[in-house]
């Protein structure tokens, strides 16, 4: 029988074996890396909501430094600064999701990642100001390394890099 685009051949038909069944820590810790990133899409649009609270300390600090800016500039530094950290948010957001979906998909480099960006997630909420957003987005990507490093987890990657 020959292949057509309608009927493609099988994977094990082409002497490939079969993806490996994944594991619900992987399935759990996919979750979790997608709600960090939402919960802190959710945390950086509310940013917009601090507005006021955002110009207010830029007008103390610039007074504190001689007060060289007038109120529109001031009123500019805080829409740049406002404007930049969504677009940063949703930067990262998207990063998060690519390797979400790259771990699901079996590729230990992606787990790798996603660990390297939890752990600077967690020193950033640590080292600065955080709001209950960023602490549970945290703890949602901190999730998501704890139950992608489980045996389940450790045994479905090397079954993926055996099938490749």
């Amino acid at each position: 029988m020959t292949e057509s685009p309608n009927h493609p051949q099988s994977p094990a038909s082409l002497g490939q074996a079969p993806a490996p069944p994944r594991p619900g820590t992987i399935e759990g810790a996919f979750w979790a890396f997608i709600a960090a990133p939402v919960i802190g899409l959710i945390g950086g649009l509310l940013i917009f909501a601090d507005r006021d609270r955002i110009a207010a300390g830029l007008r103390d600090t610039d007074r504190q430094r001689g007060g060289n800016l007038t109120d529109a500039q001031l009123d500019q530094v805080v829409t740049v600064t406002m404007i930049t950290a969504v677009v940063i948010a949703v930067v990262i957001a998207g990063l998060y999701l690519l390797f979400a979906f790259k771990l699901r998909a079996g590729r230990n480099w992606a787990r790798i990642v996603l660990t390297v960006l939890a752990a600077l997630q967690l020193l950033s909420v640590l080292t600065g100001q955080s709001t209950i957003g960023g602490y549970v987005a945290v703890l949602a990507a901190v999730v998501g390394v704890v139950l992608s490093f489980t045996g389940p987890s450790n045994a479905f990657f090397a079954a993926a890099k055996g099938q490749r």
